[in-house]
């Protein structure tokens, strides 16, 4: 099976997945894909130990080997690899865990493909969540980070969720970095000081397959944490461009 499908639409969407040792949940990220009119989807294996990167190329998804280990990196990777392959005009991020709902894309990119928005943010909390699928630290932390971006960018965001969307010359834009926690922070806040078109729209949120790597233990949610709240902090004290000003930077 193959990914590579002709869109209705004249933009095409392609779709990156960091992963890492999700081999029981990516087939069924993948599956629910299958269903969606996407062109092409990137499976970023970050160092899986499992048969993550075997199950998603049976799949059909194209696996590109990410060995930097890190969130960010595994995104950077994907992103590289559709650049080599001919770049979508919208880029898709979404989690290997099944937590979100793929066939939620066609949602996500709609105010895109309307000539709405550059960047659109899956919000869980606007959207409606599985019981115990956002744990109490979730939360939190998604709080703490909104409210910070809130009172030092002046955007209120309602969720640094791992589902978005963006036009591909906006992502170009940006300059993206961060090999690990702080890349979705990253993102959501250089859009905001380029002056990026950037709106939230509500999705679904399940259960994960098996134990967050992050969220689900005390060192990753510390790492996690700590990481997001200085990206936030370090970005705020940078200068605003347009995002017309800014050619792509290498990460």
């Amino acid at each position: 099976m193959s990914f590579f499908k002709e869109l209705p639409h004249k933009d095409t969407v392609d779709v990156v997945i960091p992963a890492f040792n999700e081999e029981e949940s990516i087939p069924l990220v993948l599956r629910d894909l299958s269903h969606v009119l996407v062109r092409r989807v990137v499976v970023a294996d970050n160092n899986s130990t499992d048969a993550t990167a075997k199950v998603a190329d049976k799949a059909g998804a194209v696996v590109v080997a990410a060995p930097k280990q890190g969130y960010g990196s595994a995104c950077q990777v994907g992103v590289e690899c559709l650049r080599q392959r001919g770049a979508p005009d919208i880029l898709v991020f979404l989690d290997a865990d099944y937590s979100d709902h793929p066939e939620e894309i066609e949602t996500l990119v709609a105010p895109i493909l309307n000539g709405e928005a550059d960047v659109v943010i899956g919000s869980r909390t606007l959207g409606e969540s599985e019981p115990g699928a956002l744990l109490p630290q979730a939360r939190f932390g998604n709080w703490l980070a909104c409210r910070m971006i809130r009172v030092l960018y002046g955007h209120r965001y309602t969720d640094l969720g791992p589902f978005r969307a963006i036009r591909w010359t906006s992502y170009e834009s940006l300059g993206m970095r961060d090999p690990n926690f702080g890349w979705t922070a990253e993102l959501q806040v250089k859009a905001l000081k380029r002056k990026l078109r950037v709106i939230e729209v509500p999705v679904s949120y399940r259960r994960r397959v098996g134990v967050s790597k992050i969220t689900g233990t005390v060192v990753g949610t510390v790492r996690a944490g700590y990481k997001i709240i200085t990206t936030i902090l370090w970005y705020s004290l940078m200068p605003s461009r347009p995002a017309n000003s800014v050619s792509r930077l290498n990460p």
